[in-house]
């Protein structure tokens, strides 16, 4: 029988696996040939003001391209889905709202392709839904595969983390039931227990997350710059405007939550508009 190890397993061998090509990939994945910026990208300090304009930009580019970008984004709830068959299927149910949630911490990743969209309308470039795959095309694809294989490791992390918090009150046999698991979790000191435990750690990990990416992605798609210069560029911006990066990153973490309900089709719509809405706060953030 499968046990509740076994995709966390199989997830940590894969990542090794993708992290042993990286480096061949971000040699040959340039589509130009100008140098690479040594310099590290001006940080501006922001109000949260700005924040409501760059999601009022996000919202106005997911109007303008809304057909292309439903079916660029039909992809993740159609994952959701998969990962509640495979909790279910394997008798992993205590990892499914983990799953859920850990969404938030590749999301920055699979937005990509979103920032490309706002990027190009910026410019006044025809757009369609294909050219968010320009992104295999920019200087510094490299950085940003090494960048999404670091939060998607990020991801397997918190995995292992939420297996621990459970098995050290809930566990470590796994429910047999649905509703025996949510009685269990709802009605019980060892459940809020676990409650407790998995909301602190997740917020921990997602503040990592933010920190280290909310910047990093649509700068290394406009900038031909390291990852080193792209991870310390989102540091330095977070530092700086420490309140306006908190509301944006409960305004994340709500946009995620609703658009989980229901059955996750909210994420068609909630993950366009986060995702421009991030471009347009980079542009805000780092000065040009």
């Amino acid at each position: 029988m499968a046990t509740i190890r076994n995709p966390i397993e199989w997830g940590v061998e894969q990542f090794k696996s993708a992290a042993q090509h990286a480096d061949s990939m971000s040699r040959s994945a340039s589509r130009e040939d100008r140098p690479a910026q040594v310099f590290a990208p001006e940080v501006r300090t922001i109000r949260v003001a700005d924040l409501r304009d760059a999601l009022t930009k996000g919202v106005e580019d997911f109007a303008a391209y809304r057909s292309d970008i439903i079916l660029l984004c039909l992809l993740y709830p159609i994952v959701g889905f998969v990962l509640a068959r495979v909790a279910f299927g394997y008798d992993l149910l205590p990892l499914l709202f983990p799953l859920a949630s850990g969404f938030a911490l590749v999301g920055p990743a699979a937005a990509i392709g979103l920032y490309e969209i706002s990027r190009r309308r910026e410019q006044g470039l025809k757009t369609t839904w294909a050219d968010a795959f320009a992104t295999l095309r920019a200087p510094a694809f490299g950085a940003i595969a090494l960048l999404a294989l670091l939060l998607f490791a990020i991801f397997f992390v918190w995995l292992a983390s939420a297996q621990w918090i459970y098995g050290a009150t809930l566990g470590p046999e796994p429910p047999a039931s649905l509703s025996g698991f949510l009685r269990d979790v709802l009605t019980t000191g060892a459940g809020w227990t676990l409650i407790l435990a998995g909301v602190g750690a997740g917020a921990v990990f997602a503040v990592v997350v933010l920190t280290i990416s909310v910047v990093s992605f649509p700068l290394l798609l406009d900038r031909n710059v390291s990852l080193l210069t792209a991870i310390s560029t989102s540091i330095r911006a977070v530092r700086r405007n420490p309140g306006p990066m908190a509301v944006w990153g409960l305004i994340v973490a709500g946009g995620l939550v609703i658009g989980s309900v229901p059955l996750l089709l909210g994420l068609i719509f909630v993950m366009p508009i986060l995702g421009h809405a991030t471009w347009h706060l980079y542009r805000k953030v780092v000065r040009h």
